[in-house]
């Protein structure tokens, strides 16, 4: 396994994941869950916020097949590692599928400024991102290589010159830059990538005001070390502040996992722009869950990161690879996974819904919420305003009342496993009862 130098558990396959994200610039949500219409957040925020690796620069993934998933998928934003033999077939992918990529820097500065400005100039780049995990792949830079036992130095150089580069090119200086993943957390020296600019008096080992990013950038894996299935796996994941058993914002950026080093303050954290560039969980193999399990459990991710502040979350990954894992959203062949069906059925219902427009503004509240229920209040172009209601319950179901402050000719109820139409329509109602099992998804649209 190549992920093996981790704090973030045991089950996480093997290879490098890569992925496009387009950034969404919405803010965190506001806290209640009774939101007036004017803090309810476009929808077309929330599907902009949604990506997945593929492995096309490894040779591994083809372009039509990923073009063709990509737009089966409604997601529009693909993450993969830099290799200029593959930028062609990037390009393509954006051409048939609209999908831009978030390029992960090989480590050559030159080379990866060389993919980026092709990219760009084909309109297929939305983002840069440092080296995946340098605690896995050590980088060798101005004769030196990193090791996660002695020293960062080669990989703060590297990233702290990639951004100097990038920036410094016309067609590239406005795109954002993401952070390399797990460098903060795993550095073994205090070099100062537990943050996106070394703040004054970090003490850090490169000077202060040094800039290495735009976004930070995790890989949180849910099951953690012990890869149970428990409660709100995805919420806990999304907690800026929270430290727990998978590698979250706060010990990538707060206080790193490996060296102890102090990063930003909690309330820091809570506004840090951030991006999440791999999470997931297997259906075959050691510790795999159901397909039906991870598809609920994808899409409470892509929620629960959206809703508390994160600016894009790419699922690793986008197609099972007996050498990879079995971590797809579509299988070997190209066709869906029930993860993938999952998503394909969210992704229409909402869009659709940007299509229609029609309906009214979105006042609500759910009495008596229980820890494991979580809400979403979306918005259409025109200000139609709809509600997503999920559930992340290990064990049972939640019965769930949502007052949707006056009563309405028509509300439609949407389940993503289940397919794209209502799965129940009511007439001339104030209220919603649902039962929602598991880790169960809700659509309620007031019309």
């Amino acid at each position: 396994m190549s992920h093996d130098i981790s704090r973030r558990g045991i089950l996480r396959g093997a290879g490098l994941a890569a992925t496009a994200a387009a950034v969404s610039t919405a803010l965190p949500r506001a806290a209640a869950a009774d939101t007036p219409a004017g803090q309810v957040r476009p929808g077309r925020d929330f599907l902009a916020s949604l990506g997945v690796g593929a492995h096309m620069g490894q040779g591994v993934d083809a372009a039509p097949g990923v073009a063709t998933a990509l737009s089966y998928l409604g997601i529009g934003n693909l993450r993969d590692d830099g290799n200029s033999a593959h930028v062609d077939d990037w390009i393509a992918v954006h051409q048939q599928s609209g999908a831009r990529i978030n390029l992960i820097a090989n480590h050559d500065i030159d080379d990866t400024v060389g993919m980026a400005k092709k990219l760009a100039a084909a309109g297929a780049l939305m983002s840069l991102e440092g080296p995946n995990e340098p605690n896995n792949s050590p980088i060798t830079y101005e004769g030196q290589t990193s090791s996660f036992s002695t020293t960062f130095l080669p990989v703060a150089h590297f990233v702290r010159d990639l951004y100097q580069a990038i920036k410094a090119e016309p067609s590239l200086r406005n795109l954002p830059v993401f952070a390399s993943s797990e460098a903060g957390g795993s550095e073994p020296d205090n070099v100062g990538l537990q943050y996106l600019t070394i703040p004054a008096g970090a003490g850090a080992l490169l000077p202060d005001g040094t800039t290495y990013a735009e976004f930070a950038n995790t890989h949180t894996y849910p099951q953690g070390h012990t890869g149970n299935w428990v409660d709100n796996m995805a919420w806990n994941g999304a907690d800026p502040t929270l430290n727990g058993d998978w590698d979250a914002l706060y010990v990538e950026f707060g206080h790193t996992w490996h060296g102890g080093f102090p990063g930003y303050s909690s309330e820091e954290l809570r506004s840090l722009p951030r991006v999440m560039t791999e999470s997931g969980w297997p259906t075959q193999g050691n510790g795999s869950i159901t397909q039906d399990r991870q598809g609920r459990l994808i899409m409470s991710i892509y929620l629960s990161n959206f809703a508390r502040g994160w600016h894009n979350t790419f699922i690793y990954m986008l197609r099972d690879d007996p050498v990879q894992g079995f971590w797809g959203l579509i299988d070997q062949n190209y066709q869906p996974k029930l993860s993938g069906t999952y998503v394909h059925n969210l992704t229409t219902i909402l869009t659709g819904f940007e299509n229609d427009g029609s309906g009214g503004g979105l006042r609500y509240s759910i009495p008596a919420q229980s820890a494991t229920v979580h809400d979403l209040p979306l918005r259409t172009a025109d200000g139609a305003g709809y509600l997503v209601v999920w559930n992340e319950l290990a064990i049972g179901s939640a019965n769930v009342t949502v007052s949707l402050g006056q009563t309405y000719g028509t509300v439609e109820i949407y389940d993503p496993t289940k397919g794209t139409d209502p799965t129940q329509t009511l007439r001339h109602a104030g209220s919603v009862e649902l039962t929602l099992d598991g880790y169960a998804v809700a659509i309620i649209r007031p019309r």
